[in-house]
């Protein structure tokens, strides 16, 4: 089977050689994502791109395409022009995922070109894996990356190249003049360190051990610049500051003193108009209420003696007091109703003056007077 698909790789993938390079055999853990790198010649900029799965180049089917970039949930596919670089992802891992796949180039009016590599998904931890595939340093600093091999094998560093592959293979050496330092760690854990890392780091590279890779994108940028000021620059962002700070206080004076003015006329005013209800409330307590109990009327009688002219009447005076008693002091404010009240008795005679008898007849007219004091 090996020499047939040999057989069938001599006849309709030899175009592709030095035309597309990639991944020969990847791990990846069931339901983690791998990103796999695929290099093309210029020619073939404005060429469609594909990922085609399937163990025969002849019958493999397409997982995903440049042109159709979003018809797939599972595979997802980007183009890099500049750089000459597409790559592919396979998202979600499963057991039949494992499978021979191709990085192809179609060519309008002849036969695509394609570079195959195999994925294998592991339900266990891949024997060579890495946290992050996507790298980033500074012009000029060091990076250090983590892999995690299960046996802690030798390793190598290799990066992709369109024809072929540079590679560090002892403990240290260097790549694109960057220095390179490997060290295999215990505990299954290896790691690559890059040295004074230059624009040209940049790329993608594969950790590989025995038949394993793992592709690790770096991407190397300028360091942030650090802008020193001149004596005459500073001076004035100084004196811009101390304007702005001037003006902000003088701000802050424009309103506080009219809020200050505010909030003092409002407490004169709650406290004036507490301290009247509180002199109000004081003397209406101040003042006794009237309260009516019993009435007490008052009499007073004087008994005239009589004339010759008025006898047989009496005449009776009598001044009549209406009086409001309360519990305790009696208010000088207060109407007192004075009656008075003439008291007359008359002697009435009958015909017969023998058989005569006194009755008393009393008239009273009263008259009623209101009287303050």
């Amino acid at each position: 089977m090996a020499l047939y698909f040999g057989y069938l790789f001599i006849i309709f993938g030899l175009k592709g050689i030095y035309s597309i390079t990639t991944v020969s055999k990847v791990t990846v853990k069931k339901g983690d994502s791998i990103t796999i790198p695929c290099l093309y010649d210029s020619k073939y900029i404005n060429h469609v791109k594909y990922l085609c799965k399937g163990y025969y180049w002849s019958s493999c089917s397409y997982a995903v395409r440049t042109d159709q970039p979003h018809s797939s949930r599972k595979f997802s596919i980007s183009d890099d022009k500049m750089k000459r670089i597409f790559t592919v992802t396979i998202k979600d891992a499963r057991d039949e995922d494992t499978v021979y796949y191709w990085c192809a180039v179609e060519i309008n009016g002849g036969s695509d070109i394609g570079e195959y590599f195999h994925l294998s998904v592991n339900r266990d931890t891949p024997s060579l894996y890495v946290d992050h595939q996507e790298s980033t340093g500074f012009n000029g600093d060091n990076i250090t990356i983590y892999f995690h091999d299960s046996n802690s094998e030798k390793i190598e560093w290799c990066k992709l190249r369109l024809q072929g592959k540079s590679c560090v293979t002892g403990s240290s050496g260097s790549i694109d003049s960057t220095q390179v330092i490997i060290h295999v760690k215990a505990h299954s854990v290896s790691t690559v360190t890059m040295i004074n890392l230059t624009m040209a780091s940049s790329g993608w590279y594969l950790c590989v051990k025995g038949n394993l890779q793992m592709p690790v994108h770096l991407t190397v940028t300028e360091k942030p610049s650090t802008t020193i000021l001149s004596p005459t620059t500073a001076h004035s962002e100084e004196k811009a500051i101390n304007t702005l700070k001037h003006s902000s206080t003088v701000d802050i004076k424009i309103l506080v003193i009219p809020l200050a003015l505010l909030i003092f006329i409002v407490m004169v005013t709650v406290f004036t108009w507490y301290k009247l209800k509180k002199h109000k409330q004081s003397k209406l307590e101040s003042s006794p209420t009237l309260k009516v109990e019993d009435e007490v009327i008052y009499c007073d009688v004087k008994h005239k003696s009589q004339t010759p002219e008025q006898a047989g009447q009496d005449v009776i005076y009598c001044n009549v007091g209406n009086a409001r008693e309360t519990p305790g002091q009696i208010s000088f404010d207060t109407d007192v109703d004075v009656m008075y009240s003439s008291v007359v008795t008359v002697r009435q005679q009958t015909v017969k003056r023998v058989d005569a008898r006194d009755q008393d007849v009393t008239y009273s007219t009263m008259t009623r007077r209101q009287q303050h004091i």
